[in-house]
């Protein structure tokens, strides 16, 4: 075989914004749902510098019928002037990478925006984008296609109507880069809801014109409100609790709030950029939170001095808000897409911010002081009888790793990377999934009985749970505090149910056994849904299968025009044969799988919690709410 020559060819110098269009990933993640979404943030978040900075005081944020979504804003406007590189200042802003107002602390005290590239990032994956600015009584603006200019700075008499100074970004989202480009309204609606509470006193008017759908935000209690709003349906175990402090340019503010809850619930931002994956402003939190809940516990004698609470003990229950201001300049993310915090000193601020404030909360309102002590004790028995349950389990080798449960068909291959395991409800479809599987790579598990419902559930009780400890011991990877990932036997997980009411009630009773108790499943993208055809369609010899009703609909008309065909719905897994179910569910050349991730983990938290929890005002109303968009399968 002839080797490839490597000489000074090979070395590609990418200039501009192709670094941008040719690995997206690296500026917003992903080129799927979740980066179309990270390309209206990035504009939404530059409108929300500019409150930040005291100048705009209403963002206005459409989805227009043509997929193009556009933001408006009555700041200060991008400058226009000229640039020392000889362009306008706003051509610099959306074509050029590492350059914004955001370097310059003068121009903005605190942003969001740190390296330069959000607006041009945003123009180089749209196949269009339209820049209009209001400045000095007039309006200018600029069009790009994939990030470049196509044409020059235009100006004239801006209307009557409308903010005098200001910033209009349309953008459409190119289809090269994106395989859908369709805005999902809700998830930009909890985006604005959530920026709205960060910024007291700002006017956030959001319109989908697709739907003729409108919604308006204005919240003057900040976090405190948000807290409140996420603990609608829980029970208080004490008031909410309200912290600030502002030193070297950084202000810290923390609301806290223990409900009638096992679950611990934190939201953690810096500059209304959420941090989904925490960082040192939460580390500080936590650490603070532990200092003086022990102090005070041993102080009033509520416990001993070698009777300490755990970090996890003080925080069951906890619902918290943890929110960082600073200039910047000075802020470390870990990666553009901004989701962990790493500046150091900003631990010890918050931590010392906590022992202090919360420390005065405590002396001054006793009566709740101890109710939280209280809550926090039945917390610490339990975690010591979960962990009493397990070692009797762990002496009698059931999660050892030393056995598996005997239901488990494992496979042959022994590399996790390799490896599946599909979780299947009932023994007959269990039976027609070992009998079709790849055994080089693809377990079965196969579920008996009815789940337990683990939303309300602590570590004890789930381990005495039959099915749900035997699945543990199939994973490998143990369960609580013992967890080990190192050890997960597969890397694939695959929830396969029955594509009916009862198979999606297992599937979501397992999915909430893995967000509550194994959420490193789904943040490392383990965890799958596999979906089973719901149509096999014979036309002579030649059989179709589809997988939605739009698909059946699509096959019988497009496909079979003027045929004679036989339509069967399939109503389990157990109506396949084994190699039908190969063919259409477990073949990884043909099989649909649905990746579970965590987009929102304080709205999935909140939804656990309806559909399962102990409250049930707030499901009934769902049920109430939702029963028109159910369909009846007769």
């Amino acid at each position: 075989m002839t080797k490839q020559q490597y000489t000074a060819k090979n070395i590609q110098v990418l200039e501009g914004i192709e670094p941008i269009r040719r690995r997206p990933g690296m500026y917003i993640g992903s080129t799927d749902s979740r980066g179309l979404h990270h390309l209206l943030t990035e504009i939404v978040d530059n409108s929300i510098d500019e409150s930040l900075s005291g100048e705009a005081k209403n963002i206005w944020v459409y989805l227009n019928n043509d997929d193009s979504a556009e933001v408006i804003d009555d700041g200060r406007g991008i400058p226009v002037d000229k640039h020392p590189s000889g362009l306008c200042a706003l051509e610099v802003a959306m074509t050029k990478l590492h350059a914004g107002g955001k370097f310059d602390s003068g121009a903005y005290k605190v942003s969001g925006g740190l390296h330069g590239v959000g607006a041009s990032c945003v123009n180089a994956l749209s196949s269009k984008m339209t820049v209009e600015v209001r400045r000095n009584n007039k309006l200018y603006w600029q069009e790009y296609q994939r990030g470049k200019a196509v044409s020059k700075l235009k100006q004239k008499e801006p209307p009557k109507d409308g903010p005098k100074t200001g910033t209009r970004t349309i953008f459409i989202p190119d289809t090269q880069i994106f395989d859908n480009i369709k805005f999902d309204y809700k998830k930009v609606e909890r985006s604005l809801r959530i920026r709205a509470y960060l910024i007291p006193n700002l006017f956030i008017h959001f319109f989908d014109q697709r739907k003729n759908y409108e919604k308006h935000f204005y919240f003057e209690g900040g976090i405190k409100s948000l807290l409140i709003r996420n603990n609608l349906n829980k029970g208080a175990i004490c008031s909410p609790v309200h912290l600030t402090k502002t030193e070297n340019n950084t202000e810290i503010e923390v609301a806290i709030q223990y409900v009638d809850d096992i679950e611990e619930s934190i939201q953690s931002f810096v500059n209304v950029i959420p941090t989904p994956d925490e960082g040192t402003h939460v580390a500080g939190f936590r650490s603070g939170l532990t200092r003086i809940i022990n102090k005070y516990a041993t102080d009033q004698e509520i416990i001993k001095e070698d009777e300490t609470f755990r970090g996890t003990d003080t925080r069951e229950g906890l619902s918290a808000i943890v929110y960082v201001k600073m200039p910047g300049d000075q802020i470390q993310f870990e990666s553009q897409t901004k989701t962990k915090l790493n500046n150091k000193e900003v631990r010890g601020l918050v931590r010392a911010m906590v022992e202090e404030g919360l420390g005065t909360y405590l002396e001054e309102h006793p009566r709740e002081a101890r109710a939280i002590i209280d809550k926090i004790q039945i917390g610490a028995r339990a975690r010591q009888a979960a962990r009493a349950a397990r070692e009797a389990v762990l002496r009698k080798g059931a999660l050892s790793g030393g056995s598996l449960p005997g239901k488990l068909a494992d496979c042959q291959s022994k590399d996790p990377k390799k490896s599946e395991l599909f979780i299947v409800e009932g023994d007959s479809a269990g039976g027609s999934a070992k009998q079709g599987r790849d055994r080089k790579f693809q377990a079965i598990f196969p579920l008996r009985g009815k789940l337990l419902n683990t939303e309300q559930a602590r570590l004890d009780k789930i381990i005495k749970f039959k099915e749900l400890k035997n699945l543990i011991l199939a994973l490998g990877m143990g369960i609580g505090e013992e967890q080990e990932p190192d050890r997960l036997r597969y890397h694939q997980i695959i929830i396969m149910c029955d594509a009916d009411v009862d198979g999606e009630h297992i599937a979501t009773l397992l999915l909430t056994f893995f967000f509550r108790h194994m959420p490193y499943l789904i943040k490392n993208g383990h965890l799958y849904i596999a979906q089973p055809p719901l149509y096999k369609i014979t036309a002579g010899k030649k059989s179709y299968y589809a997988y939605s009703d739009q698909e059946m609909i699509k096959i019988t008309k497009e496909e079979l025009t003027n045929q004679k065909y036989k339509l069967q719905r399939y109503k389990g897994l157990g109506e396949m044969n084994p190699d039908q179910l190969w063919e259409t569910t477990m073949n990884p050349e043909n099989r649909i799988l649905k990746k579970i991730y965590i987009e929102d983990a304080q709205e999935a938290d909140q939804t656990f919690d309806m559909l399962f929890g102990k409250e049930v005002p707030p499901r009934k109303h769902f049920i109430q709410s939702n029963a028109k968009m159910a369909e009846l399968d007769i």
